[in-house]
């Protein structure tokens, strides 16, 4: 089976990871990476303003993806098909949170780690997931190790992941697209300095696999 989510591989190599404290910088946030050539992005549920950016986003930025991560709980999942979010990524899985998303509609990612979680996630028919904490859990070697056995699986490494590896990942013929939190530095969005992320979502987005 092929999920929906297979496309959202093909849309943009590094989706950025996204924490907001300030509902107000949704917005002009989300232009700035969609401007740099980066239109999907994960907003995480680890402030209390990230349900409101995505309903910002999802009503004021049309030409994004919006997304939601950090996804833990089948209420949050609820709670993000209300803000309007177009996927969900969660950092690890559950059977009763994988029901939920499968029951909601929208695509998902799936959070594993370890190959049992691989199984599970392969069980329920779906084939892409998020590889999540990417370097903890055994980076780029993991993945190697893993793409024998489990040939089906597609990943979205995200956890300490840079803009120097960003393409060695994205080679792994297993790997469709990384997950980066460098795009969007703190210190730029509490300045508003659009521009920065601009520069850093462009360089981001020039980041290709090579053909296989």
């Amino acid at each position: 089976m092929t999920s929906p989510l297979s496309s959202l591989f093909e849309v943009a190599p590094v989706v950025p990871v996204v924490v907001l404290h300030d509902v107000q910088a949704a917005v002009p946030l989300a232009r700035a990476l969609v401007a740099g050539g980066l239109p999907v992005i994960e907003v995480t549920l680890r402030t209390d303003v990230a349900l409101r950016s995505i309903e910002r986003i999802a009503a004021e930025v049309p030409e994004a993806l919006v997304g939601a991560g950090t996804v833990v709980t089948t209420d949050q999942v609820k709670q993000c098909v209300d803000a309007g979010a177009h996927f969900l990524v969660s950092p690890g899985c559950t059977d009763r949170l994988l029901a939920a998303m499968d029951g909601c509609g929208l695509p998902y990612l799936p959070g594993v780690a370890t190959v049992s979680e691989m199984l599970t996630v392969l069980d329920r028919g779906r084939t892409e997931m998020k590889f999540f904490p990417a370097e903890a859990a055994g980076g780029m070697a993991y993945l190697k190790a893993v793409a024998g056995p489990l040939p089906q699986a597609r990943f979205c490494p995200t956890g300490g992941i840079t803009v120097a590896t960003a393409g060695d990942y994205l080679a792994l013929p297993n790997v469709g697209c990384v997950g980066g939190s460098w795009l969007t530095p703190a210190d730029a969005v509490a300045a508003g300095n659009w521009a920065r992320i601009v520069r850093l979502a462009r360089e981001a987005a020039s980041l290709r696999a090579p053909i296989r």
